[in-house]
């Protein structure tokens, strides 16, 4: 097997440019763009992208693909397809607007965060909500302050749920999780820890075709596994407290955060920074979603057709 790493800007760019050759696309597009837009795709991931901009644009009978389907098309590839057939209680909704709040609001204070690039409480995938942070270039390094400030915006969520609910969800349960397996790895494998210093601790979670033995035991003492514990809690405790901090002094703009979650279901980077100065969001409100038999719909065939004869990926190739 040979290992193959996810492509640069230069490589996106390059991917773009081959399956769009063909498609017939808007003068407000710009691949470059798209491409900073995009980090972490793969060539698959890329090639998805440009079927599903020109699908969408297809089904509004366009001419051209334009910006605002690659837009589309972004969001279900990297947050997953709408479910639109799940509709979900004012009280449900009211809670996932808090905890996406927490999320984007903790994000948007702290410079270690990745900036903000849209908050939607329309359930994609497996997610009843969701804060989709995009960072402003290709990450190399992972770097301590960073992770940090990463934590607390993990954390945000479930605290924002606590501050104004007085309770706790199970909606936090993926949040949580990544938050303990990022301490974990900043205390075992990059050697971030004061207390136990620039060493490594366990062999990693190789697979078992890589080598990995069932049979195996840690490297390590159980005092030193204690001391691991202690300082896996200590760092995930401690941004738990960061967050609590942030959300507690802005906790007008939360609430204001929330209620336009409510009301509009997606807001982008922009419409945070007008409710976090104080304002208010003034444009018109999306058109209630509705549960609707599957019809037939209007397509442009002339994308549609685009499309055929450009080389595939195969997703495990690219």
């Amino acid at each position: 097997r040979i290992m193959v790493p996810r492509p640069d800007l230069k490589g996106r760019l390059g991917v773009l440019k081959v399956h769009t050759r063909r498609v017939p696309l808007s003068t407000d597009v710009e691949l470059e763009v798209i491409a900073r837009g995009t980090p972490g795709m793969t060539g698959a991931d890329l090639e998805n992208l440009v079927n599903e901009a020109a699908l969408f644009a297809a089904r509004l009978n366009k001419e051209k693909v334009e910006l605002s389907d690659f837009e589309q098309a972004k969001d279900k590839v990297f947050m997953g397809p709408e479910r639109k057939s799940m509709i979900m209680s004012e009280q449900e909704k009211r809670n996932t607007a808090v905890h996406e709040a927490g999320h984007a609001l903790v994000g948007r204070m702290l410079p270690g965060c990745d900036p903000v690039h849209k908050v939607t409480i329309i359930p994609r995938g497996q997610a009843l909500g969701l804060t989709w942070s995009l960072p402003k270039e290709d990450r190399i390094n992972l770097y301590k302050k960073k992770l940090m400030d990463q934590l607390c915006m993990s954390l945000g969520g479930r605290l924002a749920e606590e501050l104004m609910f007085g309770e706790m969800s199970s909606g936090a349960a993926n949040d949580i999780e990544q938050a303990s397996k990022l301490a974990r790895a900043m205390v075992c494998r990059w050697g971030m820890s004061e207390k136990l210093g620039p060493l490594a601790f366990g062999s990693g979670d190789g697979e078992v075709f890589l080598g990995r033995d069932f049979a195996s035991k840690p490297d390590y003492s159980e005092e030193t596994a204690k001391s691991i514990d202690a300082e896996v809690r200590g760092i995930v405790m401690g941004a738990y407290e960061r967050a609590k901090k942030i959300l507690v002094e802005h906790m007008e703009s939360l609430k204001r955060i929330a209620e336009a979650l409510v009301e509009y279901e997606t807001i982008d980077a922009a419409d945070l920074e007008i409710l976090i100065q104080g304002g208010q969001l003034t444009r018109a409100k999306p058109a209630p979603r509705v549960v609707a038999p599957p019809k037939e719909e209007k397509k442009n065939r002339r994308i549609l057709d685009a499309l055929d004869g450009i080389p595939k990926m195969e997703p495990e190739k690219a």
